[in-house]
């Protein structure tokens, strides 16, 4: 045997690079590459049922379509079932087809075995489970939750209590928990990452003080609800909530919330925001509409000038904010390190206001280290704007990435010239909308003519640094 096969590190790396397919037959070459084929062959699941292909046909029958286990696996068979199982590390299921046949055999085996170890899968760090909801996942819970998983995200309900044994967990993407459940989870102090889905009515939803205390170092906390009212209830019912980055996706086209117009509603749950939030702490923003549309004014973010170190906000879908230039001042002033803005990507009404190329250069200066935008902006109106140094002698060479989504464009040559003054890297603007095939012709073209050119400066400006 060649001499780097000696090497485990060589070993690994070349069974990392072959086929799945290959690996059985890579690992039964020699004892050398027997344990690294293995490891990473069973590494990573899409599924359980590679579990029972491994194992001998005979051990089930069929009857009346459902797998029967015909005896209990003999020592040898454990051996071999555990030689496997043992080295999954995580276990992705998003198709719910079949699950029922594939996780009836694996309970079957546990329950035929007095000796059968607790877990069929010890070293399991992350469960995706997108299945079948409760009667499916329930089963492959109770083989999965091990002091070893560190990434959980199921599809179930009632299972709030099985949280507290996984001590090390980090990330739970959940739904369906109700009271009990945020109290289990609460205890869970390693945990970084919480995604709920509160479509149904929570019990918290009818007390009038907050009932939980503060939850402390979470990374991320993702809620996905019907309506903002369930979303500012569930925020309501915490002391506090220190997290860094808060992401909300809801239905703007719940009847619930079609009675109410769109700016007191996003005040009210920004108010609530910003009372139960760490506003020093909170860095990143997200309000994602699943479907539907509102219409706000920008007044309506004046609670989250509190948080002075945000970096990122993002209301791109959903909500169409009405904004002068001076508005756009306003909203931005407090916070002078925004990296991402993404707010009223498409203009879905007729008299909505919107901010200009004047706007456009004052917010650059506000936020200097502006990186991605997205932006409903004219670019029609264009006087007093120096085409030789748009930005009177300043640019961002951070911003790489700009959207303008369905913005009036007026000469392309000169709004190409403004951009590529404004952000000298700037290879293209995208502009994206939901109306495409309504455009009018002569405007796409528009659209496509300032992209053309700004590639263009984009080669010319290589040749002057090359030169």
């Amino acid at each position: 045997m060649h001499a780097a096969l000696g090497n485990l590190e060589v070993i690994y790396t070349i069974c990392s690079y072959a086929h799945l397919g290959s690996l059985p037959v890579l690992a039964s070459t020699c004892r050398a590459f027997e344990r690294p084929a293995l490891n990473i062959l069973w590494r990573d699941l899409q599924s359980p049922a590679p579990l029972i292909k491994c194992l001998p046909s005979e051990l089930f029958s069929t009857a009346r379509g459902r797998m029967v286990l015909q005896k209990p696996l003999d020592a040898m068979m454990w051996d071999t079932l555990c030689k496997y199982t043992s080295r999954v590390h995580s276990i992705t299921v998003k198709q719910s087809s079949r699950l029922a046949a594939i996780i009836e055999p694996l309970c079957s085996l546990m329950l035929s075995c007095p000796s059968a170890p607790a877990s069929l899968f010890p070293n399991l760090y992350k469960l995706i489970w997108s299945g079948d909801g409760t009667s499916g996942a329930a089963e492959v819970l109770r083989m999965a939750l091990v002091p070893s998983l560190l990434v959980l995200d199921v599809q179930i309900s009632s299972a709030s209590s099985a949280f507290l044994s996984l001590h090390n967990l980090r990330s739970l993407s959940v739904w369906d928990l109700g009271d009990q459940g945020i109290e289990h989870i609460m205890q869970l102090r390693p945990l970084r990452s919480l995604c709920l889905d509160i479509k149904t009515p929570l019990v918290c939803e009818k007390k009038l003080r907050p009932e939980f205390p503060v939850f402390h170092d979470l990374i991320f906390l993702g809620l996905s609800t019907d309506t903002l009212k369930r979303a500012s209830n569930f925020l309501s019912s915490f002391r506090a909530i220190e997290s860094r980055e808060i992401e909300i996706k809801v239905d703007f086209n719940h009847p619930a919330q079609l009675t109410t117009s769109g700016s007191p509603m996003l005040a009210q749950f920004f108010t609530i925001l910003q009372e139960r939030c760490d506003t020093d702490k909170l860095e990143v923003l997200t309000l994602l509409g699943i479907s539907g549309k509102v219409r706000a004014e920008p007044d309506v973010f004046i609670p989250l000038h509190a948080c002075r170190n945000l970096t990122q906000l993002s209301v791109e879908r959903g909500c169409d904010i009405s904004m002068s230039d001076e508005e756009l001042y306003q909203l931005v002033r407090d916070w002078p390190k925004l990296e991402v803005l993404k707010i009223s990507c498409c203009n879905s009404f007729e008299d909505t206001t919107m901010p200009t190329l004047h706007g456009l250069i004052e917010l650059l200066r506000l936020c200097p280290n502006l990186a991605s935008l997205a932006l409903v902006v004219d670019t029609t109106k264009l006087d007093g704007i120096d085409l030789k140094s748009p930005g009177g002698g300043s640019c961002n060479k951070y911003l790489k990435h700009l959207v303008l989504g369905d913005s009036p464009v007026g000469a392309p040559l000169k709004v190409a010239l403004i951009l590529s003054g404004l952000f000298p890297n700037l290879e293209q603007v995208d502009f994206e909308c939901s109306d495409t095939a309504q455009t009018k012709k002569s405007i796409l073209e528009r659209r496509t003519s300032v992209n053309i050119l700004l590639g263009g400066f984009s080669i010319v400006r290589e040749r002057c640094i090359e030169a």
